[in-house]
């Protein structure tokens, strides 16, 4: 075969393949769609997978180059996952980075990740300290962290009590999934008690959350002023539904953002009118991206669920859509930084430490005022960890952000991430970099 068959047969491979460059950027998609936790999982894989596959369909991928997903099914248990992770490490081209959904997961995927040289998205769960890039090279937690979450709950809790100064002498009662990620606020709830006055009550929920009674009776003995929950999967409806029936009130139930979904709220019914759960994203699909999203993907037969298309908007779905977004980007910034259209984990790894998305850049995709922008450094890996308030309205079935994003109390949590991952640094000898 002389260079010009050679170069025709190549064309026409690419042809076949719908991509003018044969290379493909490999993304494994840790899912659960099976197992006590899939109802919110199911939603978070098809907003992933839903917005690579529009840019594989509506702009030929990214820069040009198509994303190749590689799905591995977890059912949101740890060894599952680690063994997705060694599974399809070197799938493809290679795997450009992971996100896992599962703090669990994080911590056991840290020292892999670092050994083989290959990014840790842990969007807004994970180990808190990460945020730290000085130790923590390879794992990004942006756009904040848990330890923020914990600074905005009382934040708001304290708004609606006069004043932080008015929190002394209050009660508030922790309701956390019993293992490291329902445990991740607690340090930082635990220093703001004793320097606000306010009496902090924890409340293990063990796994999946389906017995809560003797928690309820407890509050309901206790009169906390306020319930914070760390809850995922059916545990939060539980929860929600407990709540009601000892009649406790839901404007003083917030959750995190992990326990502020449709699935937590709608079988507790009109009882469960003004829950209100942490946010950093809008619900809905009042987008322009939304919309590419049903052109391409759903009426172009390319979707991974053809049957959510009715769904397509609800809180764990847009999750999905931005985790898959910033990542995009990040793999599109180290593409730019390192002019190739074939990156390496290590490049994506610099494009992620270089993540800058405006919200000029959001609307340029097609997500205008649906969140903050976030900008990501060396020695900062969470962003902004700016955090607002929503609320569930039972009659129209809808969440609405109904506070401005608060700014998260880096005085309380800066220490606490310094100490952590100081200490997580001896531990596993890791010399801190240096950040310009």
């Amino acid at each position: 075969m002389n260079l010009k068959q050679l170069t025709l047969g190549l064309a026409a491979a690419a042809a076949m393949t719908g991509s003018a460059y044969a290379y493909e950027l490999t993304v494994p998609t840790l899912d659960y769609r099976t197992g006590p936790y899939a109802p919110n999982g199911i939603p978070f894989a098809n907003g992933f997978s839903d917005y690579f596959t529009l840019l594989n369909e509506r702009d030929g991928g990214i820069n040009g180059v198509k994303i190749k997903l590689v799905p591995c099914e977890t059912s949101y248990n740890t060894k599952k996952g680690v063994e997705c992770y060694e599974k399809t490490k070197n799938a493809g081209n290679g795997a450009l980075f992971y996100s896992p959904l599962s703090t669990g997961m994080t911590y056991q995927l840290i020292p892999k990740v670092t050994a083989d040289g290959i990014p840790l998205y842990t969007m807004g769960y994970g180990r808190t300290s990460a945020a730290n890039g000085k130790v923590f090279k390879w794992v990004f937690n942006v756009p904040m962290t848990y330890w923020d979450g914990a600074t905005v709950a009382v934040q708001y809790a304290a708004d609606k009590s006069g004043g932080m100064d008015k929190l002394k002498g209050k009660k508030i009662a922790l309701v956390y999934h019993n293992s490291a990620y329902g445990k991740e606020p607690i340090r930082t709830l635990e220093v703001m008690s004793k320097k606000y006055g306010f009496e902090l009550k924890l409340l293990p929920v063990d796994h999946p959350g389906q017995e809560q009674k003797a928690t309820w009776l407890q509050i309901r003995r206790d009169r906390p002023d306020w319930v914070f929950m760390w809850g995922w999967g059916v545990m939060n409806q539980v929860a929600i539904k407990e709540a009601a029936s000892i009649r406790f009130p839901m404007d003083h139930f917030i959750g995190v953002w992990w326990s502020g979904s449709e699935n937590d709220v709608l079988p507790a019914g009109a009882k469960a009118d003004g829950y209100k759960a942490l946010a950093f994203h809008a619900p809905g699909a009042d987008f322009p991206l939304h919309k590419d999203i049903i052109k391409y993907v759903y009426d172009g037969g390319k979707a991974v669920d053809p049957s959510y298309k009715d769904r397509v908007g609800e809180v764990l779905y847009n999750r999905g859509l931005v985790n898959a977004l910033w990542a995009a980007e990040a793999i599109r910034t180290g593409m730019n930084i390192h002019k190739t259209k074939e990156p390496t984990a290590a490049q994506v790894r610099d494009g992620f430490e270089a993540l800058d998305v405006s919200e000029a850049r959001l609307k340029e995709l097609g997500l205008p005022g649906f969140t903050f922008g976030v900008k990501v450094t060396c020695a900062n890996h969470k962003g902004p960890g700016k955090v607002a308030v929503q609320s569930w309205d039972a009659k129209a079935k809808k969440w609405s952000i109904v506070t401005d994003f608060y700014q998260p109390m880096d005085d309380i949590t800066g220490p606490l991430v310094e100490e952590d991952s100081a200490k997580f640094a001896k531990e596993n000898n890791i010399t801190p970099r240096e950040c310009k």
